[in-house]
C-alpha cells in the first residue's frame, strides 16, 4: 500500500503558498498518444483506431496472481476466464487438474474450509523467526554459515527498526488525522459554498493562519493527483478515509507483517514444510479484500467501449483470478504453485504485482519460472514501490536463478520488470516511488493515478508499480492475441525493442532532487508503447507451430500449453 507522507505537508505548511500543483491527470491517460493528448501513455487507443480496427485476434487468458479479483464486476464479468471442464459448484474435481470448483481460477491462501488468509506478516519476519532460533546469542567466532549469518542480523535489523518505525508513524497518523479534517472544515467554511477546484483553492487567501495552509496543501494535492470533488464534504470524506487507511496500515504492521509470531498457515491447513505440496486451498478467487486484484484485472482486460467504468488495454482476453497474495508478503510456495496453476490451465500471459525484500525458498520459485518459460508463459513483474535500485539479492521474485543447471540459462527469458511512471512528464516523469535499475528493470508504463475497477462496481485512482505491471502485461496479452505464432519470448522482445524512449533528465526516485537521465533507470530507457509495438510485431516472423487464428480471427482462445478452451462468463 502507497501511505501518504502528509506529515511532510503539515511541517511544510509556512511554503504552500509556493506550491504550483499541477493540473488534473486525464482519465485513462495510459491509453492515451503523446502526440494527441500531451500526456505519456501507450498509445492504446491508436492501436484499435488505426492499426487494428475490427480485429479480434484470438483469444488469451491473462492470469492475474494477486488479492483476488471481483469477478461479479460490472466491467469483468464477461471477460473473466470460465474453466470449461468445471461444473461449478457440485464439489467435484470435475477435469481431474486437482483443484474441486476452479471456475475462475484458485485461491492458495484460503482452506477448504472456505476460510481466507487476509492478513500475513512479511517475508522478513518469517526469515528472521527462523534463524533467530539458530542465531540468537551466538559468538561471531561460533559461526560457520557467514552468509546466513549475515542474512539473520540483516532480517533482524529490519524488524527492530519496522516495528520502532510503524509505532512512531502510527502514532502519528492518530494525532494527524483530526488536525488535517479540522483544517479542511477550515477551508470550506473560506470558500463558503464555491466548488473546491483548483482555481478556487488557489485563490483563498490563507494568510498566515496554520489550520487553512494545511487544508489549502491537502486539497491541492488531492485534485493534483486526479481527484474531482462536487464539495469539501466529500474531499473530506476521502481525507478521512486515507487517514483510516494509514492507521490501518501502520497497525497491521506491528499486528501481523513484522510480527515474527503471527501464523497465517493454521487457516490454509497444508504442510508448510512441504514447499512442493499442490492441492491445498479453495476456489474463492475474490477472497476478503479484492481491491489490487481487481484494479489490476480492470487495467489488463476492463470490457471496452461499453460505456461503462474505463477501458482495459487488451480487447481479447480473458481474466484468469489467482489469489496468492495477502496484506503482507506472499510466500515462495503460493507464488510457485500459482505459477504452475495459470500455465497448466491455458493462460499465455501471467501479471504479478507482488514483490518483497527477502526470500524464503527461491528454488521452487526459479523451478515455476522455468516451467512457465519451456510452457512459452510470459511473466511479467511489478518492480516495487521502495525507490531503490533493485537487484537479485533484494527484490524478490525476480529473472535471476539462483542455480543455474547444467548448460542452463541464468535469466528466465520469458520474464519482464516493469517500472512506474508519472503522467506528469519532464523531470517528473518517473514515480517518486518507482524501484529502478539499468540492468534489472527492463521497461517503464504508466503507474500514477490510473483509474480502474475496483470490487462492487466502483472505480478508483490507484498509483504503484502493481499498476504499470498491468499495463504491459494488457499490451503483451495484445500481441499474443494478434500475432498468435510470436513466443513469449519474442513479445518482451518486441516490447523492449519498441519502446518510447524518453531523452531527459528526471528526477532520481528516492532522492532529494537528484537528476539523472531517464535511460539510466532501466535496460531499455524507455516506456512501453503498443502501437509501435504492434507495428513491429506485424514485420517479425512467429516460431510457434500449430497455431491457427492471427490478426483478424476469433480464435479459440486455446492457450499454446493447453488443450482447454475458453468461454465467456
Amino acid at each position: 500500500m502507497k501511505v501518504r507522507n502528509w506529515m511532510a505537508l503539515m511541517f511544510s505548511f509556512c511554503l504552500v503558498s509556493t506550491i504550483n500543483a499541477q493540473d488534473s491527470v486525464p482519465e485513462n491517460w495510459f491509453n492515451l498518444d503523446k502526440g494527441s493528448s500531451n500526456v505519456q501513455g501507450v498509445s492504446t487507443e491508436k492501436v484499435y483506431s488505426d492499426i487494428i480496427k475490427g480485429k479480434k485476434g484470438k483469444t488469451v487468458i491473462v492470469a492475474v496472481i494477486d488479492s483476488g479479483v471481483d469477478a461479479k464486476h460490472e466491467d469483468l464479468k464477461d471477460v473473466m476466464w470460465v474453466n470449461p471442464g468445471e461444473i461449478a459448484g457440485n464439489g467435484i474435481d470435475d477435469d481431474n487438474n486437482g483443484y474441486v470448483d476452479d471456475v475462475h481460477g484458485w485461491n492458495f491462501i484460503g482452506g477448504k474450509d472456505g476460510k481466507n488468509v487476509k492478513e500475513d506478516n512479511l517475508e522478513v519476519a518469517r526469515v528472521y523467526k527462523k534463524l533467530n532460533k539458530k542465531y540468537e546469542g551466538k559468538a561471531v567466532t561460533e559461526i560457520k554459515d557467514k552468509k546466513e549469518y549475515a542474512t539473520y542480523l540483516k532480517a533482524k535489523k529490519e524488524i527492530e527498526e519496522g516495528r520502532e518505525k510503524a509505532g512512531a508513524n502510527l502514532a502519528q497518523y492518530e494525532s494527524m488525522k483530526p488536525i488535517i479534517l479540522e483544517s479542511l472544515s477550515a477551508v470550506a467554511k473560506l470558500l463558503d459554498g464555491k466548488a473546491p477546484t483548483m482555481e478556487n483553492i488557489k485563490s483563498l487567501n490563507v494568510g498566515a493562519d496554520r489550520s487553512l495552509a494545511i487544508g489549502q496543501s491537502v486539497v491541492m494535492d488531492v485534485l493534483s493527483q486526479g481527484g474531482s470533488f462536487a464539495s469539501m464534504d466529500e474531499i473530506k470524506e476521502e481525507m478521512s478515509g486515507q487517514l483510516q487507511e494509514g492507521i490501518d496500515h501502520f497497525a497491521n504492521q506491528l499486528e501481523y507483517g513484522l510480527n515474527p509470531d503471527f501464523n497465517s498457515r493454521t487457516v490454509i491447513g497444508d504442510n508448510y514444510a512441504n514447499q512442493t505440496e499442490k492441492g491445498y486451498g479453495n476456489n474463492d478467487v475474490q477472497g476478503p479484500d479484492a481491491r489490487h486484484g481487481t484494479h489490476v484485472a480492470g487495467i489488463i482486460g476492463a470490457v471496452r467501449n461499453n460505456d461503462i467504468g474505463m477501458n482495459g488495454v487488451a480487447n481479447n482476453v480473458r481474466i484468469m483470478s489467482i489469489r496468492a497474495v495477502p496484506d503482507g508478503d506472499e510466500r515462495d510456495k503460493d507464488v510457485a504453485n500459482a505459477i504452475r496453476y495459470a500455465v497448466d490451465n491455458g493462460a499465455s500471459v501471467v501479471n504479478m504485482s507482488f514483490g518483497k525484500g527477502f526470500s524464503w525458498n527461491k528454488k521452487v520459485v526459479d523451478d515455476a519460472v522455468r516451467y512457465a518459460a519451456k510452457k512459452d508463459v510470459l511473466l511479467v513483474h511489478a518492480a516495487g514501490n521502495s525507490h531503490m535500485e533493485v537487484e537479485p539479492t533484494n527484490n524478490f521474485p525476480n529473472d535471476k536463478y539462483e542455480k543455474k543447471k547444467f548448460f542452463g540459462k541464468k535469466k528466465a527469458p520469458n520474464w519482464i520488470e516493469v517500472g512506474a511512471l508519472s503522467w506528469k512528464g519532464g523531470e517528473d516523469a518517473v514515480a517518486t516511488f518507482s524501484n529502478y535499475d539499468q540492468e534489472n528493470v527492463d521497461i517503464f508504463a504508466p503507474g500514477v493515478a490510473i483509474y480502474s475497477t475496483i470490487p462492487d462496481n466502483k472505480y478508483e485512482n490507484l498509483q504503484g508499480t502493481s499498476m504499470a505491471s498491468p499495463v504491459v502485461a494488457g499490451v503483451a496479452a495484445l500481441l499474443r492475441s494478434q500475432f498468435p505464432k510470436l513466443t513469449a519470448k519474442q513479445v518482451k522482445s518486441i516490447l523492449m525493442d519498441s519502446v518510447t524512449p524518453l531523452n531527459t533528465q528526471v528526477i532520481k526516485p528516492g532522492s532529494d532532487g537528484e537528476k539523472v537521465p531517464f535511460k539510466t533507470l532501466s535496460v531499455t530507457g524507455g516506456v512501453v508503447n503498443a502501437y509501435k509495438a504492434v507495428q513491429k510485431a506485424s514485420k517479425v516472423k512467429g516460431k510457434k507451430k500449430g497455431v491457427k487464428g492471427g490478426s483478424g480471427s476469433s480464435g479459440s482462445g486455446k492457450s499454446g500449453n493447453s488443450k482447454k478452451k475458453v468461454k465467456v462468463a
